[in-house]
């Protein structure tokens, strides 16, 4: 497995959080508005895509046992394992609980699982561009 000795200064990550946030909030915005709406199938669209991306990400990291030289991959590693689980985490609460447009509660828990959702793909980024050594 690569080294998980992160000493480099990895910007990336942090700009991939940052835009997480960004996409979290104006999400719970625009649901306790009631400008966008989210059904079940959505949901049950993102836990299959939390799924498969998880198991992509498993042979991915199978693949390149330590063929990069950075370790600011393993931080991007880090955020995309984060993105998926609370992608994952996020999608299920919901399909329990139900959701409805003008509930805060609800528009929270949206605004925290299109932020997960943000962060895997944000984090994916940044992950192949420290395997592909660019910006270490």
């Amino acid at each position: 497995m690569m080294s998980c000795q992160c000493e480099c200064k990895c910007k990336c990550t942090l700009w991939a959080i940052i835009a997480a946030v960004v996409v979290g909030v104006l999400a719970a915005f625009l649901q306790i508005t009631g400008q966008i709406t989210v059904t079940p199938a959505f949901l049950w669209a993102l836990l299959g895509a939390a799924a498969v991306y998880l198991a992509v990400l498993v042979v991915a990291s199978a693949l390149s046992r330590g063929g990069s030289g950075c370790e600011c991959a393993c931080t991007s590693l880090n955020a995309v394992l984060v993105g998926i689980l609370g992608t994952a985490l996020f999608s299920v609460v919901l399909l329990a609980l139900g959701v409805t447009a003008t509930s805060v509660l609800s528009a929270a828990l949206v605004g925290l699982l299109l932020s997960s959702f943000a962060l895997t793909l944000a984090g994916s980024a940044c992950y192949v561009k420290a395997l592909t050594g660019c910006g270490c």
